[in-house]
């Protein structure tokens, strides 16, 4: 792509009732700077003659028809979050009630993430075939099923089943909200929408913990069975929910429903031109991306598509743009999971037994400070995000995290050793744990969706994203169900120093691969992994080194 002036240049696109004109004709090119520069929130027709930094003295505002849309979605998320949480103190009850043993506990719990793997790998080609929406309906009514077959669970196998059925929803619920948030958002706000998901998530696990804390007192029982079934109240309120959504644009845009993607982004901009350039340039990229896939097929879109090929295009003949987005989207998930966030949510009770608090009811209401802390800063970061930008946040969110699981290894290996427990190495704990989950919630936690969603090319960017999802859900699985077993080998202490060592190492990764996609379109972020792009850093890399 050769490099434009500096100057944003805007086409009207015409009608898209219009017979004589086509979204793709060569008078609606964008000609706009393929590299560095943002989308500015305010677009005006012959904006040619005005430069970017008066276009961006106009601040942009939160689209209250973007933001409804991204709320009902990522209402999905807070399914995953409520089992998170609930799970933490159930498993206590559960592991009493049924009489199982450790090993049975971490398959109880990591086996509803290995079949997240399930639903999020084909939540891609879901999408691409039914829609964003009816996706998001279809998570919510298999985590629906499985939370009642967990809380009429009689039995261990039984519970096992609903956690298969209920895993299988979260992963499809998993990817699919950042994607729909993502293509739905306009470009200066899809930070904070996208991020929207893992609010969510940590107001489900707060949901969670107040459930255990509040459900505790009664019989053993039936307490735990509570804490699961109340699963099924958010995923119908999600189902309902989705009636009142609108299609992602960009989805009706790859099915050549034109008008429709024109509704949508007349509703989610500020401007009529605002929303003419964005359907001009989704229509371009889609255009484009299908041209270069399907050469034969020409240059119009069609009903027909339902994402074919795209597996091959990922995995077995990657240009070296895709191969630097895959190698990204699926670094970033697999350093989310392998922080061990999701084993110190889930076995949070089993840490502060460790460290000496063996009170039940004690136990629930720490993980409730814990959870209050991760929704708290989970909210200062997605404020923050179209401000400061991912890459800030994400490496002071890994450097944060590091330090926290190193003093949290310090404290527990202390505790180890120590025979009458000292109150301030209990409270080094209690506070190193939720500092970790806290600097989890302002970089790893809502960062990884937000990238995951972003980067992909948009014909690549619901398989791509399930891809990546589906090895956050793997990692995950793994995490959760060797926690206990590894740390009884190298104690808690040895593995919150691994732990700590990772983040160390993921912070590094973060430096190199992640770009800074702050203030772009998601048809401009995929120039950001192009060839000029990286030989122009490469160069600017070297002259540092030479200076």
């Amino acid at each position: 792509m050769e490099p434009s002036n500096k100057d944003h240049h805007y086409h009207l696109l015409a009608a898209a009732d219009s017979e004589s004109e086509s979204p793709f004709s060569a008078d609606t090119q964008l000609k706009s700077d393929s590299k560095r520069q943002p989308t500015w929130p305010v677009l005006a027709t012959g904006a040619s003659d005005h430069p970017p930094e008066k276009l961006k003295a106009t601040q942009p505002s939160l689209n209250k028809y973007a933001l409804a849309g991204a709320l009902l979605a990522s209402t999905n998320s807070v399914l995953l979050g409520y089992d998170i949480g609930v799970m933490s103190g159930a498993a206590l009850f559960i592991r009493e009630d049924l009489n199982i043993s450790t090993t049975q506990v971490e398959i109880l719990v990591g086996s509803l993430n290995v079949c997240s793997l399930i639903g999020s790998l084909a939540s891609g080609k879901t999408s691409d075939w039914i829609g964003r929406r009816y996706t998001i309906v279809l998570a919510a009514a298999t985590f629906l099923i499985g939370a009642l077959l967990m809380g009429l669970a009689p039995s261990f196998p039984f519970l096992i089943a609903g956690r298969v059925v209920a895993g299988i929803g979260v992963g499809y619920s998993l990817m699919i909200a950042p994607v729909y948030v993502a293509e739905l958002s306009p470009a200066l706000t899809r930070g904070f929408l996208s991020s929207l998901p893992e609010v969510f998530i940590n107001g489900g696990i707060l949901l969670g913990y107040i459930s255990n804390y509040a459900l505790s007192g009664m019989p053993q029982n039936i307490n735990w069975r509570l804490m699961l079934g109340l699963a099924a109240f958010p995923a119908i309120a999600v189902a309902l929910a989705v009636l009142a959504m609108p299609e992602s644009p960009r989805w009706l845009v790859m099915k050549g429903r034109l008008d429709e993607a024109k509704q949508v982004l007349m509703r989610t901009s500020e401007t009529k031109e605002e929303a003419e350039l964005r359907l001009k340039e989704i229509a371009k990229a889609a255009s484009s991306l299908l041209i270069t896939s399907t050469p034969a097929a020409g240059t119009s879109l069609s009903s027909n598509w339902h994402g074919q090929g795209i597996w091959r295009e990922l995995l077995l003949r990657p240009t070296r743009p895709i191969r630097r987005i895959l190698i990204a989207a699926i670094g970033v998930n697999f350093f989310m999971q392998a922080s061990g966030n999701d084993a110190v949510v889930y076995y949070s009770p089993e840490v502060f037994r460790e460290a000496g608090i063996h009170n039940k009811k004690h136990l629930v209401g720490v993980t409730i400070l814990m959870g209050i802390a991760k929704t708290s800063f989970v909210l200062v970061s997605a404020l923050f995000l179209d401000r400061f930008g991912r890459r800030p946040l994400l490496l002071l969110g890994s450097i944060g995290m590091a330090i926290s699981l190193a003093c949290l290894g310090f404290g527990s290996k202390f505790l180890e050793f120590s025979g009458d427990k000292p109150d301030w190495a209990i409270g080094l704990c209690v506070v190193a744990v939720c500092s970790a989950a806290s600097f989890f919630s302002i970089g790893l936690g809502p960062i990884t969706w937000v990238y995951s969603s972003e980067i992909f090319p948009m014909r690549l960017r619901a398989q791509g994203s399930s891809l990546a999802i589906g090895v956050n859900r793997l990692v995950s699985g793994l995490v959760a169900m060797t926690f206990l077993s590894i740390s009884r080998e190298i104690t808690f202490g040895g593995m919150f120093f691994a732990l700590a060592g990772i983040m160390v190492v993921g912070t590094v990764f973060f430096y190199f691969f992640l770009p800074e996609t702050k203030g772009k379109s998601l048809e401009e972020i995929g120039v950001l992994f192009e060839d000029q792009v990286h030989e122009e850093e490469d160069e600017e890399n070297h002259k540092m080194l030479l200076c």
